[in-house]
């Protein structure tokens, strides 16, 4: 295909991606809740946003604790989930959430979480940092779930995106078949690139998880499964 074939090719797919929108991270919030552990006090969803994944987590957890860094984020999802007695959305980092203690003196949530969730947020963290905050914030036997976003960088990287882009339209049409009027969807939340590749992100999760479950999804994400001993 010449290069304005290509264009107009992905002129037409955006066009129909818009009449058929669908949202890339809730789609994975079925496989979140097919994956939480066995003892479930506590669960953590870093960069919460609007509050989705903490309401979908509610019923399944005796308490759930969102932190997002966007200040009109907290807000969105405090009002998400403002009629849920056991979700707390809070304004702190990670290192104060392991502390017991708020910078300003405050209780903060649960010293140990069951679960910790980060869906698309990874890549806007240091990820060496957050994964050591992640270890030490996870009670024994608690569970770590991450949908993530890489950078295509090898033929195997492309392969999946143009997969990705194959199916997404597919998806879209199953998931809002009635085409939508609204225009483009405007995404609210803080956008920004991911710049670690699939390949050096595995062999960073595999240095510091041991025994993680890393794959390439669908939909340009993949996936971090892993499980603390006990």
């Amino acid at each position: 295909m010449s290069v304005t074939g290509r264009r107009v090719a992905g002129r037409a797919l955006r066009a129909f991606n818009d009449r058929h929108p669908w949202s890339h991270n809730d789609h994975f919030h079925p496989w979140i809740v097919s994956r939480l552990p066995r003892r479930r006090r506590a669960a953590l969803d870093v960069g919460c946003g609007q509050g989705g994944l903490a309401a979908v987590l509610s019923p399944h957890f005796d308490e759930v604790v969102g932190v997002d860094a966007d200040p009109q984020m907290r807000r969105d999802a405090a009002r998400r989930c403002a009629d849920l007695a056991n979700v707390t959305i809070v304004d702190l980092s990670l290192e104060h959430l392991g502390t017991g203690r708020a910078p300003d003196g405050r209780p903060a949530p649960p010293r140990a979480f069951d679960l910790v969730t980060m869906v698309a947020v990874l890549h806007h963290l240091d990820a060496a940092d957050a994964l050591t905050q992640v270890r030490r914030l996870l009670a024994p036997g608690g569970r770590l779930l991450v949908v993530g976003l890489a950078p295509p960088a090898t033929v195997r990287d492309h392969a999946w995106d143009l997969a990705s882009a194959v199916t997404n339209p597919v998806i879209g049409l199953i998931r809002h078949p009635r085409p939508s009027t609204a225009g483009p969807p405007v995404d609210p939340f803080p956008v920004a690139e991911p710049t670690m590749p699939f390949d050096e992100l595995r062999a960073l999760v595999e240095t510091m998880l041991p025994g993680a479950r890393m794959r390439r999804r669908l939909g340009f994400r993949h996936t971090i499964e892993w499980q603390v001993p006990g």
